[in-house]
């Protein structure tokens, strides 16, 4: 089985190099450091399975792999990482990836990477309970994002609708105010004239 490494830490990807290759059931046919290696040195050496970390600087494995697919949707990818972070797990398994390991299991890695090879899906014991209510949990938010919008254009039709109220009602008012006739004003007025005095 030909594999690439990636792993921004140089030690690590040694000794996953070592290990694998102990058995003489691996050969690491490439390393790299960050995301940009993998998309160029799985283009390069179309191995059987990519063995890539996740947190990596310039561009994460997530998003390697994501770009991986796109160009070759059989690909292989087995993630490796010390995080076993819920938005992580949601995104790989979008973009189709193979495995999600933790790092401190080393042992599982070659298991992983035969079942990865032969197309099955493998995700570790820890992080499989976690699948399924992680999947609920994006569906019921990706409802949630659905009524959203409807919910909010049901407040601005309420609203609108207020605002007509309030404004009948305030020319209402102000109608009512108004006076009546010219007449009543013109009495109102005399009336409000003061007497003369007539000099004696």
């Amino acid at each position: 089985m030909k594999i690439v490494i990636v792993d921004d830490d140089i030690l690590v990807s040694s000794a996953l190099k070592t290990i694998l290759e102990a058995g003489g059931e691996v050969e690491v046919t490439g390393t790299g450091q960050d995301g940009k290696d993998a998309v160029r040195l799985y283009d390069e050496l179309l191995p059987d399975v990519l063995l890539m970390d996740i947190r990596m600087k310039d561009m994460n494995g997530l998003d390697a792999a994501e770009q991986i697919l796109k160009r070759h949707t059989d690909a292989k990818i087995l993630l490796l990482t010390t995080f076993s972070d819920d938005e992580y797990i949601v995104k790989a398994l979008k973009y189709g990836v193979k495995g999600y390991l933790i790092k401190q299991d080393y042992g599982s890695i070659l298991p992983a990477l035969q079942a990865v090879q032969m197309n099955q899906t493998v995700f570790g014991t820890e992080i499989m309970s976690r699948i399924p209510g992680l999947l609920q949990k994006e569906q019921k938010e990706k409802e949630w994002e659905t009524l959203l919008p409807k919910e909010e254009e049901k407040k601005k039709e309420k609203k609108s609708e207020t605002d007509g109220e309030t404004a009948e009602e305030v020319n209402e008012t102000a109608g009512e105010a108004e006076p009546e006739t010219a007449e009543e004003v013109n009495e109102t007025a005399g009336e409000a004239e003061p007497e003369t005095k007539t000099a004696e």
